[in-house]
């Protein structure tokens, strides 16, 4: 996973509540093994609609999505995380989300953040942001600041690009010296 320390960039905006994580990556699509290439599906069967938020030149290139409450509701499906990062954001800012999709979107690097409503609404109003995940302090073209929380350790998790292995290899010479002391019970070479 790559850290993630600042994003700048396009904002698009999903003016919906209760999105649920199939309307984010329809079922059909989950065939794949991979994290990538569902960039292409992503809320596939509203994309037939002309008028749909992300069919508009605007959005093209957009790295932050601003969107209702709840979002990703639903289902546990983490290629819908998969699928807004192939997109190519980098940050979901909602009132709200659903508690599965928001810690999978944490474990890939997709920023999510919670602010009340009526801020949300204000940075629907906005072309372009800066998040500095540093600071965590959200920037407008115009200078103005808006701090949001996020958790100590996912923060480090995010801002050092570690996923649960990488995690795990920071701890790499004390689960060295453990297995060194703590031979196996068995043995596991022989046969």
């Amino acid at each position: 996973m790559k850290a993630v320390r600042r994003i700048e960039g396009r904002v698009a905006v999903l003016d919906r509540a209760d999105v649920d994580t199939d309307q984010i990556m329809p079922k059909q699509f989950l065939k794949r093994i991979e994290r990538t290439g569902y960039g292409e599906f992503l809320f596939f069967d509203w994309r037939k609609d002309p008028d749909f938020e992300l069919n508009r030149p605007e959005t093209k290139g957009a790295r932050v999505l601003v969107t209702g409450r709840n979002f990703g509701c639903g289902s546990s499906r983490e290629h819908a995380a998969w699928g807004l990062q192939d997109y190519g954001f980098e940050a979901v800012i909602a009132p709200s989300f659903g508690d599965i999709f928001f810690q999978n979107s944490l474990k890939i690097g997709l920023l999510p953040i919670r602010l009340p409503p009526g801020i949300v609404r204000e940075l629907a109003g906005e072309e372009e942001l800066t998040i500095d995940l540093e600071a965590r302090r959200i920037r407008t073209a115009d200078g103005h600041e808006i701090p949001f929380e996020l958790d100590e350790f996912q923060r480090h998790c995010l801002l050092n690009g570690l996923d649960e292995i990488g995690l795990s290899l920071e701890h790499e010479a004390e689960i060295a010296e453990f297995e060194r002391t703590h031979p196996a019970p068995v043995a596991t070479t022989s046969i």
